[in-house]
This record gives structure tokens, C-alpha cells and sequence, in this order.
């Protein structure tokens, strides 16, 4: 029985999907999308969503609470400067997923992650 044991394994240490999810979201706020498995965008998703929560309220703890986990500081900064004051009238939901079928050198199911409103 797995109660209360939310989240998946990603068949990582727990360091290593920590690092994992926050390489995948520094990537996602660079690229604002991101082509990867499935199940690590479905694990992405609210990781992300809590920092960009956090860069909607855009105070120095907020900043600092965000900055352990974006570990880079320009990418920090585009977090809160630019990304964050997008989404300051959406009360949530600020990344979509799209699946795109499976990779060819292993079937593994991909999807792609991306930021809803992009500045397009």
C-alpha cells in the first residue's frame, strides 16, 4: 500500500531526483518549455508552480525561499522579474503539458512542458 507516499521514484536517490527537478525547472524557466518524459513533467509541474507562486508574491523571502532550489542567479532573476509579474491575475495552473508519444530509441512516453502564457 503506498499511503501517503505522493510523488514518483523517477528511479533516482532522493539527491539525485531532487537535482534532477531543479535542473528541469532552471531549464524551463530559461526556455519557458521543455521537451521530457512524461513522468518527470508530471513530476515538474508542481515544483515549478510553487516557485512561480512564489514569484508572484516577489518579496526577499520569497526570493530567497525560491533561490535554494534556482540555484542560478540570472535565471532567479528572470523568475521574478519577468515571469512572475506575467501571472500576477492567474490564480494558478501557469504550466500545460502536451504528450507527444514515444521516443524511438526506448518508448519511453514523452510530453512537453511549457509555460500557458508564453508572450507569444
Amino acid at each position: 500500500m503506498r499511503h501517503r507516499n505522493k510523488g514518483r521514484k523517477l528511479t533516482r536517490t532522493s539527491s539525485h531526483r531532487r537535482a534532477t527537478l531543479k535542473n528541469l525547472a532552471t531549464s524551463l524557466f530559461i526556455h519557458e518549455r521543455l521537451e521530457t518524459t512524461t513522468a518527470k513533467a508530471k513530476e515538474l509541474r508542481p515544483f515549478a508552480e510553487r516557485l512561480i507562486t512564489l514569484a508572484r508574491r516577489g518579496d526577499l523571502h520569497a526570493r530567497r525561499l525560491a533561490g535554494r532550489r534556482i540555484q542560478d542567479r540570472a535565471v532567479l532573476g528572470k523568475l521574478f522579474d519577468e515571469i512572475g509579474p506575467r501571472f500576477q491575475e492567474r490564480p494558478g495552473g501557469y504550466t500545460r503539458i502536451l504528450k507527444l508519444g514515444n521516443r524511438r530509441g526506448d518508448a519511453a512516453e514523452m510530453a512537453l512542458i511549457e509555460l500557458v502564457d508564453r508572450g507569444e
